[in-house]
């Protein structure tokens, strides 16, 4: 892109620029014409689906391929032993989640920059934004290892049983490759998605799934390697996806425009860079933080064997079902993102009904299906019959969370792709800390109800956090957050908490 004299006009510029979008959906919806608004709508409605669907149904496609390789280590290390799949559960929800969360989280920032820059034409920022965010996240991978390699006295010192978190550590100092791994993924991730490229994520996904299930089963039942085998195999295929992704990028002619090499631009604006990165990691770890003290917690209930397998088994479903509702959050951001680039509100509030409404209605399926289910759904991880009743019992919980995760999530994408990220993580610690938490170790250990007053708990928090983002969502000026959508793609070389730098080049 051509540099822009300061004396060119930059609204005009922000004009020139729109062609990055579509205009066909915001001229439906502003249409003067005498057509009824059943045909408005019902035009509107083909549009969105369209765009929706090419966006979401690869981006489900992605995130679930991706999180099935943590599950199929959950299910080759669960047959091994019940004290096996208590240790992998302990090391993914209780340690693995932390990394991801944080990681994931940072990384959204780039969803933020990349949409709307992408919307406003402004190809050749993309691949700074990207290398900026993995700077920062490679760097945000060392303390973060340091977790890793003391997690046996951490999870001791927070009262887990001795043989559960010495088998768990053994399990985490395997995937310390893992945490690099996401730090370089993430940003890639999101730099593809904001330029609707995400066909080639699934398919790379999908041959890395295939190797992953051939070599853990190789490593776990062949080798003999245990659970250590099991955790280096899954830091192997995450970063298998990485390289691929990375050799698409700077092989493929989509990429031509917002890739352009490597820069030293990628190490300047960091710290305004990191305060945005920091308020969406704040964001997003506390929702991913917050079932992960669930399983925490269940590790100091009475018979903690049992709870934890059931729980572990549960949560495992919950985040695979999880996952559509993050392809529709991936799709609501790049949806949102690119149209306030674009200067299109209508459009942009449009999207959020439509997506919205889609993914609650998956979830209502996933749901019934569930409890469908319930009686034989722990059999893919455990022959274990008390495991089977336990895990029966805490389904209808699971089901009361899928259609929360129907909407919140998708929320959460909006709010990335309009900027929001520190509001919603004050909104997540009140709701799910001060009330999901406090309220769920109150049912589980005063009342007794064990693992479903915890999750009781957490449901109440989720609810109160979901009715928030509604409200607010459904009372957002969509014209007002163009205009700071401008605001952002205007400044150069200014940052603070609700900017972010823009470089013209």
């Amino acid at each position: 892109m051509e540099r822009i004299s300061s004396s060119q006009p930059l609204l005009e510029t922000f004009k020139s620029n729109h062609e990055a979008v579509s205009s066909e959906l915001e001229e439906i919806l502003t249409s003067d014409t005498p057509s009824s608004h059943l045909h408005r709508l019902t035009s509107a409605l083909s549009v969105e689906l369209k765009l929706l669907f090419r966006l979401a149904a690869p981006a489900v496609i992605v995130y679930l391929l991706n999180n099935a390789l943590s599950m199929f280590t959950h299910i080759f290390g669960g047959h091994l032993g019940n004290l096996e799949l208590a240790a992998v559960s302990l090391g993914n929800t209780g340690i693995q989640v932390f990394a991801y969360g944080l990681m994931l989280g940072m990384g959204s920032a780039v969803e933020t920059l990349c949409g709307q820059a992408y919307g406003a034409h402004k190809y050749e920022m993309l691949g700074i934004y990207l290398q900026r965010s993995t700077v920062l996240l490679m760097a945000t991978g060392i303390p973060l290892m340091l977790i890793y390699i003391f997690s046996k006295p951490i999870l001791t010192l927070l009262g887990e049983p001795e043989n559960i978190a010495s088998a768990a550590a053994l399990f985490v100092y395997g995937l310390v490759p893992q945490i690099f791994a996401y730090a370089a993924n993430f940003p890639i991730q999101k730099f593809l998605q904001s330029q609707s490229i995400i066909n080639p994520s699934a398919y790379i996904s999908l041959a890395v799934l295939l190797v992953h299930i051939l070599l853990t089963w190789l490593a776990v039942f062949k080798w003999n390697w245990g659970l250590i085998g099991a955790a280096l195999v899954l830091s192997l295929s995450w970063w298998l996806i990485v390289l691929a992704q990375f050799l698409y990028i700077i092989t493929s002619k989509k990429c031509k425009k917002s890739w352009s090499g490597f820069s030293l631009q990628a190490f300047s604006g960091l710290w305004g860079f990191f305060k945005l990165s920091a308020a969406s990691a704040v964001m997003l770890c506390l929702e991913s933080w917050y079932f992960q003290i669930l399983v925490l917690i269940a590790g100091l209930l009475p018979n903690a064997e049992i709870q934890l397998d059931s729980l572990s088994i549960c949560t495992t479903i919950s985040d695979l079902i999880y996952m559509v509702s993050v392809g529709f959050n991936a799709a609501a951001s790049v949806r949102v993102g690119n149209e306030l680039g674009a200067g299109h509100p209508k459009s942009a509030a449009f999207s959020v009904i439509v997506v919205t409404s889609v993914s609650f209605m998956v979830s209502v399926v996933a749901a019934i299906l569930v409890m469908a289910l319930r009686h034989v759904l722990s059999y893919a991880f455990t022959e274990g019959e008390v495991v089977s009743e336990a895990v029966s019992e805490l389904t209808p919980f699971l089901a009361v969370s899928l259609l929360l995760n129907g909407i919140q999530p998708v929320l959460s994408g909006v709010a990335v792709g309009c900027g929001w990220q520190a509001f919603v993580a004050y909104v997540n610690v009140g709701c799910y800390y001060f009330v999901g938490v406090p309220l769920g170790a109150l049912l589980g250990f005063k009342f007794n109800l064990g693992a479903k007053g915890i999750w009781s708990g957490m449901i109440g928090g989720t609810s109160l956090q979901t009715a928030i983002l509604v409200w607010v969502t459904y009372r957002t000026d969509w014209n007002e957050e163009v205009e700071k959508a401008k605001d952002r793609l205007h400044t150069t070389d200014t940052w603070n908490e609700s900017t972010i730098t823009t470089t013209l080049q």
